[in-house]
């Protein structure tokens, strides 16, 4: 365990008795679970974690959009309908 704290930028560092094996420049990926962040090397994660991280991205995405108003409702029938044309 060690202690960091975030810069105005947004940036924290990763202490350096725990930056072994990440070479600089390594890609991470940061999960956030309720009041935790997980950090995880990205070339380490199998591929399962990485579909379901793109499913999650695309989703935030979606409930953002929904929740700008930016989605239209309408019945089944007609929802039917338009996936007819995809």
């Amino acid at each position: 365990m060690a202690i960091t704290k975030m810069s105005s930028k947004g940036q924290i560092v990763i202490p350096a008795e725990m930056r072994e094996g990440i070479a600089e420049g390594e890609k991470l990926v940061i999960i956030s679970n309720g009041h935790q962040l997980i950090i995880e090397k990205i070339k380490d994660m199998n591929e399962s974690l990485k579909e379901d991280l793109k499913f999650a991205k695309k989703t935030e995405e979606a409930w953002k959009s929904y929740e700008k108003g930016e989605f239209k409702s309408m019945d089944s029938k007609n929802f039917l309908k338009e996936l007819k044309k995809w």
